[in-house]
């Protein structure tokens, strides 16, 4: 079970929710980067690389027997504040494609850089399960 925390009086958050409550079995999902599951960047571009991380996401949590509703929490991070910023339409765009209007507590941090010297952006994620046995 997941519920959305909005307290009163305070503007709609646009994208994310302030916070979630979630009651289930946890799935940390290790930060992802754009790259596809050999390891191998198929696109060098920002959008690209956001949507496979993504992806990248969903199919950890679905491993684990889950499905894109059952994230309760993004950690993105991202090397330029500045195309992030002129891109979020496309960004948008990407994220409803791969996890549709689903939207979780986010943090979005500006790193100088990231491990693999290609990767514009890495997302890790949490996501909460409800119990098997509670359905």
């Amino acid at each position: 079970m997941h519920e959305i925390i909005h307290p009163a009086g305070w503007k709609r958050a646009k994208g994310y929710s302030n916070g979630v409550v979630a009651e289930g079995t946890a799935v940390y999902v290790g930060g992802q980067i754009g790259w596809n599951q050999d390891q191998v960047f198929e696109h060098r571009d920002f959008i690209g690389q956001t949507e496979q991380a993504l992806r990248n996401i969903v199919a950890v949590v679905e491993t684990a027997g889950g499905t894109a509703t059952d994230i309760v929490r993004l950690t993105w991070y991202v090397t330029d504040k500045k195309e992030y910023l002129a891109r979020q339409k496309e960004v948008g765009e990407a994220y409803v494609r791969v996890l549709g209007k689903h939207f979780p507590a986010m943090t979005m941090g500006v790193v100088s850089a990231l491990v693999e010297d290609l990767a514009l952006v890495e997302i890790e994620a949490t996501a909460v399960m409800s119990n098997r046995n509670d359905q």
